[in-house]
């Protein structure tokens, strides 16, 4: 049994973006990913590895709760979870170059 309906990243990409309309997901999102960002820099600099398990509380924690609570949908996590993650990371990207507006 099938329960993966995208071939690839590119088919699933589309989907992943009509699941994420409003703006104040997106800055949810960009808000997990960025402290996530920085949660790594602070441990590296403070040598204290202890932090990076808050990396994925932080990172979902802020898209879950905008999902539930804005957006009013399920996190496409729970389906397809690298393809996700690799769409919050390029979707951080796609907002911080102008390519998606908030």
């Amino acid at each position: 049994m099938k329960t993966n309906k995208f071939n690839s990243f590119s088919e699933f990409y589309p989907f992943y973006l009509s699941e994420h309309k409003k703006s104040l997901t997106k800055i949810y999102h960009m808000l997990g990913s960025l402290t996530v960002i920085l949660l790594i820099i602070f441990s590296i600099y403070s040598t204290n590895y202890k932090y990076l398990y808050f990396t994925p509380i932080t990172g979902y924690g802020f898209a879950w709760c905008s999902h539930f609570l804005i957006e009013n949908n399920r996190p496409a996590t729970f389906k397809y979870p690298l393809y996700s993650f690799i769409g919050d990371w390029i979707m951080f990207k796609d907002i911080l170059t102008g390519k998606i507006k908030l």
